[in-house]
């Protein structure tokens, strides 16, 4: 399987102020590091960056990830492991790339993606996705871009749950069976409003007056006390 491409360049200088200067001229602060490396403060060429992230299918994104240097340029593989994104400007300030062996066996969270709509959702049941991401141990080139699960066949009360989760060849995981993935709910409000109505009906039954009876005591019982 061949990974993308991306160019990236030692930098020597540090800090905030550093990484503002290299954002103004369309450049993205980077490190890398891993078990075997010494952590590498690294520059990236902005719209390369954005590139490569619209050409991806997935989030976790194996590279080549090419370092260039006074001494040359230096391949290595690395797998994507965190984007900080700016919350107002919503554009890349920051990323990390974690250094991998395609012969070793690395950790990630897949998302859970839930496919077609549930039998249960035509009888008034609400599909609720529990479980979004599930975290498995692979070697590199088995690495997928998400499970895809069809919770078509679900009633009502039915669930999916992490054992039910077919794992392609290669792939295990390091959560319990028993999880919750998905599950199709029962209706709430309808149960909801019936609760509320026997309540009232309650009350009313409560305050309502015995029939043949008068707030007031009978004629001959006022007499008989006179």
């Amino acid at each position: 399987m061949t990974q993308p491409v991306l160019a990236a360049y030692i930098r020597k200088t540090t800090g905030k102020g550093a990484a503002r200067k290299l954002r103004k001229n369309n450049q993205v602060p980077a490190v890398f590091y891993g078990p075997g490396t010494e952590t590498v403060m690294l520059a990236l060429d902005y719209p390369e960056l954005e590139k490569l992230l619209k050409q991806a299918s997935g989030e976790n994104i194996i590279l080549d990830l090419q370092v260039k240097s006074d001494k040359g340029t230096e391949s290595k593989k690395a797998i994507l492991k965190d984007l900080q994104v700016d919350p107002v400007k919503d554009n890349y300030v920051h990323a990390d790339f974690y250094e991998i062996s395609m012969d070793k066996e690395i950790t990630v969270a897949v998302q859970i993606q839930l496919i077609n709509t549930p039998i249960g959702a035509s009888n008034g049941g609400i599909l609720q996705h529990i479980r979004r991401e599930l975290t498995i141990t692979c070697l590199p080139d088995k690495l997928i871009d998400a499970f895809e699960i069809d919770v078509s066949g679900l009633d009502i009360g039915d669930s999916v749950h992490i054992r039910d989760i077919e794992l392609p060849v290669g792939i295990t995981s390091l959560e319990e069976g028993h999880l919750t993935v998905a599950v199709v709910a029962a209706p709430t409000i309808e149960v909801e409003e019936k609760e509320e109505e026997e309540e009232g009906l309650e009350i009313e039954e409560e305050t309502a007056e015995p029939e043949g009876e008068s707030a007031e005591e009978p004629s001959d019982k006022k007499k008989g006390g006179e």
